[in-house]
């Protein structure tokens, strides 16, 4: 259950109706009582849900929740901020703007004390998502957490990141039991785990910031390409990281990259793809010159969040370029249309056997493989989940023929659900696509998961070709030659993907 604290803004000099502050729920953020028309933000902060800034006390912040009052001590400097989205238009229709406050930052630095400057403003999270995160911002949860979840649920998923590194890790439960956070959760734990918050001396709440902001920016009403799918595949790319080779060559440096690529590879992805954006001259198209546009796009919006939180602020302006410039490269290898290319040189390196993980520039192209692999590893996982994921992947596709159709466009390859089915898309998908990469990975990694993800691969589409041969009383829709080929050329519907 999400709760919304969204407020109309109202202008200074006006009161707030007695109706609206006798409500649970009511806010007041000023220094003087009168000007709320409340005569002691005290008395305000005695009901549930109230919230109050008392004057008197100008570093408390009082929060009424479920009976329990929770004070959060803070510097009112740039580390709270409150303002109006006037001009912005709200996802509803007829909304009135709304009072956003930011509890992402909710931490003290004294130096940060004085005027805010306006290159210092930050985005702003709406209210409801701050109470679902609002604990992430401490190492330990609080006594009276503002958490949604029970202690069983919690509980529950620091179970489950014990096995963080096991190939049947269900991400689908991690995320209900994180009430939809599972990005945060999952990415913040691996940074631990890996000592990158030491190494790199991070600040744990502008991570923290850094990651909320990333699965905000993950569209959830995406079947596919969300937030779930930027953690499955950031799951994934750990448990490659723990292979033998990788883990005894990479650096921290590698493994922070890694680690980020796989969070931010699909950020802000808008549902349809390229060959979609470039028909509809979309913005994006005309920005990238209709080259990798959806990887580029993803990038660019990963660099403006790294800048936005100030996560390696820290670090020198030289090694800044170099973690967004190899942060680029790994995720523009994730474009589908250069799927041969990427193929080509990993198997003419492992054909010669010249690949040396002693070099930094092997060591990089070898996380851009492994990055391909997670990224389209659904088809290497269990049957359930496996089958889970391709369902998602129709639906979002079919989305889009939808789009298409109604505008009387051409609908794109594998998007039109009155000639496609989920099992000829995922047959060819793992033909021509799916298993020449893994094949090669293989002989790169020949370690035990290597060999579990081709296992679960030939079972996963014995069971799309038994549904095929189930809906065979309709006639025959899939290519005979889907069934043996091991063709390494991509065909021009996958590469529209």
């Amino acid at each position: 259950m999400e709760v919304c604290y969204q407020l109309p803004v109202l202008p200074l000099d006006r009161p707030v109706p007695k109706h609206v502050l006798t409500r649970r729920g009511a806010i007041s953020f000023s220094s003087s009582s009168s000007l709320f028309g409340c005569p002691d933000p005290r008395q305000l902060s005695q009901r549930r849900g109230a919230i109050s800034y008392d004057s008197s006390d100008q570093t408390a912040l009082y929060i009424r929740m479920l009976g329990a009052c929770v004070i959060f001590k803070l510097l009112f400097s740039s580390d709270v901020r409150v303002r109006s989205r006037v001009g912005f238009e709200t996802e509803r229709a007829g909304c009135h703007p709304y009072l956003y406050v930011d509890f992402r930052i909710l931490h003290s630095r004294p130096e940060s004390v004085g005027p805010v400057s306006a290159r210092k403003i930050r985005r702003l999270l709406s209210f409801q998502r701050s109470l679902h995160s609002s604990r992430f911002f401490c190492d330990v949860p609080p006594l009276n957490p503002l958490y949604i979840l029970d202690d069983d649920y919690t509980g529950q998923a620091k179970c489950m990141l014990e096995k963080v590194g096991s190939w049947n890790f269900d991400i689908f439960l991690f995320d209900r039991l994180t009430n939809g956070n599972s990005l945060v959760s999952l990415t913040f734990h691996l940074f631990k785990l890996y000592g990158l918050t030491e190494i790199f001396h991070l600040d744990m709440v502008k991570l923290r910031s850094f990651l909320v902001m990333v699965q905000e920016d993950y569209r959830s009403r995406n079947p596919y390409h969300n937030a779930v799918h930027a953690a499955d595949v950031t799951q994934a790319m750990h448990c490659y990281l723990k292979e033998p080779k990788l883990a005894k060559s990479l650096t921290p440096w590698d493994i922070l990259l890694a680690l980020l690529a796989a969070t931010t590879h699909d950020l802000d992805h808008p549902g349809v793809n390229q060959p979609f954006l470039i028909k509809t001259n979309h913005y994006l198209a005309t920005l990238y010159k209709n080259t990798s546009v959806l990887e580029n796009h993803h990038w660019r919006s990963a660099v403006g969040l790294l800048r936005e939180s100030g996560l390696f602020a820290h670090l020198p302006l030289e090694d800044r370029l170099r973690i967004e410039r190899e942060l680029g490269s790994l995720i523009l290898a994730t474009d589908i249309s250069r799927q041969n290319e990427y193929l080509l040189q990993f198997r003419t390196h492992l054909d010669r056997k010249d690949l040396c993980l002693d070099d930094a520039g092997h060591r990089h192209f070898i996380l851009q493989m492994a990055l391909k692999c997670a990224d389209i590893c659904n088809p290497c996982r269990t049957w359930e989940l496996s089958k889970h994921w391709s369902e998602k992947v129709t639906e979002e596709f079919f989305h889009q023929g939808d789009i298409e159709k109604k505008h009387k466009l051409d609908v794109s390859p594998l998007c039109d659900s009155q000639t496609q089915t989920i099992e000829n898309i995922q047959m060819g998908f793992m033909t021509y696509v799916v298993k020449p990469l893994f094949v090669e990975w293989a002989r790169f990694s020949d370690t035990r998961l290597s060999q579990t993800m081709l296992g679960y691969l030939a079972l996963n589409k014995a069971g799309w070709k038994g549904m095929v041969q189930e809906h065979a009383s309709s006639g025959d829709d899939t290519d005979p030659t889907l069934e043996e080929a091991d063709s390494d050329i991509l065909p021009q519907e996958s590469r529209e993907l």
